[in-house]
């Protein structure tokens, strides 16, 4: 799974689609007293984002073992969060290595939940978070399979309310 990443929100509802499920996540969410202890149960791929290389190979290596294990992947591409108002940025690669990699397609997924769910806050907004899922995209080349992805979240985005 690939989707724009915005705040909270769809760190948790997105690990419901598929079952199982390990996310990429900074290495400093798993040291956070009871909620990272939670987190580690779901076998997620724990990054340090200073490393990039290393972290990289990382989640090719790691994803590769998830996905061989009947894992699905979500991958935030984007790397960080983002505010609702700087639409989608630029993609990282990883989520095209590791669908060609493993012959397996990338579901894309585009929210709106940062309008509601602010990044960094407790609060909340009244109204309805858009989600649209689209139809996997396959393929054998990873900057390909990256750009396409990034262009159906891109165009997606721009539709929601």
């Amino acid at each position: 799974m690939v989707s724009n990443h915005q705040g909270p929100w769809e760190s948790l509802f997105l690990q419901t689609l598929f079952l199982p499920t390990s996310s990429i996540i900074k290495k400093e969410i798993l040291l956070i007293p009871f909620f990272g202890w939670a987190i580690s149960r779901l076998r997620p791929i724990s990054i340090d984002r200073k490393l990039k290389i290393e972290s990289f190979k990382k989640v090719i290596n790691e994803g590769n073992e998830r996905i061989m294990s009947g894992f699905s992947v979500l991958v935030f591409p984007e790397g960080t969060r983002r505010k609702p108002e700087d639409g989608i940025g630029n993609f990282g690669t990883s989520c095209g290595v590791l669908a060609a990699g493993q012959s397996v397609p990338i579901i894309p997924i585009c929210h709106n939940s940062g309008k509601y769910w602010m990044n960094r806050s407790f609060k909340k907004k009244p109204g309805n978070i858009m989600v649209k899922i689209g139809e996997p995209i396959l393929g054998l080349d990873p900057k390909a399979l990256t750009s396409e992805s990034y262009l159906w979240i891109k165009k997606v985005y721009s539709e929601l309310d």
